[in-house]
């Protein structure tokens, strides 16, 4: 029997202004700015986590925000929206907030699902809708009461440049259900409550351009280190490359293009976002990796200044 994934990981995407980023997703949305470190790859630009109360695996995005980037283009080979799941009986609540905050919001209907249609301050494509499955999350903030805040993420729609073989790959790889079809897109299920319903269009989209705005990618959950080390091995048998394991201090990582042009990767569920901070402090403090400790002075002093801080709405 091929391997299941219980569903999304994280999804990490490319931003402008650092503050402003923390702006929207912690103001705003309300969501826990659970980790606040570098890109490893890069250590003058933030990567910032978002997510429910301790960062559980299927509530965060992340960012690689730098002031001045260049605005993508959402297309094909992305996560077109991402998809956040809200308690029962709060969405109303969610309208009222973030028309409050000056955002335009849309309403639209998905396999007999109500969904709440925004973009953030960059134009990255998010949704949300409400759901029972999962569990409601612990963190309030800014005026989000905990039985109204964001639980997680409910899915994603992958924009692909080839849907056939996005769908095979959800399918076949990561051993999601096809669900439903409706005639504009297709439905598929992983395992899990949260992060677990993905939508593919039936038609094939241009290539989109990758920039502020847009989603770098998409990583599925493995339960633990055994179990990612089979997964590697799981994608080179149907025929892919997936990159060596990298150790990105969180979570352990493979990267993999899938035919559609999305990346993919797939993230382990420990060691979690405690392991080199207390749980009650999460991402007040820059945590840099071991070889970058004895850097810090000229990283901090590289990096914009950034704060969680309440906001204000515009009828406020």
């Amino acid at each position: 029997m091929s391997k299941q994934t219980t569903g999304i990981h994280h999804i990490t995407a490319f931003a402008g202004d650092p503050q402003a980023n923390v702006d929207f997703y912690a103001g705003i949305l309300g969501l826990r700015l659970v980790k606040k470190t570098i890109n490893f790859d890069a250590p003058d630009v933030y990567h910032l986590y978002f997510g429910n109360e301790a960062g559980s695996p299927g509530t965060i995005i992340t960012f690689f925000p730098s002031a001045g980037s260049p605005k993508g283009k959402i297309g094909g080979g992305q996560v077109g929206i991402t998809t956040y799941i809200v308690p029962q009986g709060s969405l109303d609540f969610w309208e009222n907030r973030l028309i409050n905050f000056g955002i335009t919001v849309k309403r639209v209907s998905r396999f007999q699902e109500d969904y709440l249609q925004f973009t953030d301050n960059e134009g990255l494509g998010l949704e949300l809708v409400e759901r029972n499955e999962g569990p409601n999350s612990k963190w309030a903030f800014n005026g989000i009461p905990a039985d109204k805040a964001i639980k997680g993420f409910g899915g994603a729609v992958l924009y692909s440049v080839n849907a056939e073989s996005t769908m095979d790959t959800l399918q076949n790889i990561l051993g999601l259900t096809k669900v439903a079809e409706d005639g504009e897109y297709a439905r598929f299920q992983a395992t899990g409550e949260i992060g677990n319903i993905i939508d593919v269009p039936l038609a094939s989209m241009d290539w989109g351009e990758g920039g502020a705005g847009t989603v770098h990618h998409i990583a599925w959950r493995a339960n633990n280190f055994d179990d990612h080390k089979e997964w590697q091995k799981e994608v080179m048998r149907k025929g892919f490359r997936p990159t060596q394991i990298i150790d990105r201090q969180y979570f352990n990582a493979i990267y993999f293009r899938e035919y559609g042009g999305i990346l993919f990767e797939i993230a382990t569920d420990p060691p979690g976002f405690a392991k080199d901070e207390p749980a009650e402090s999460l991402g007040e403090k820059i945590m840099l990796p071991d070889w970058y400790e004895k850097h810090r002075a000229q990283i901090e002093a590289n990096l914009i200044p950034i704060q969680v801080r309440e906001l204000a709405g515009e009828q406020s």
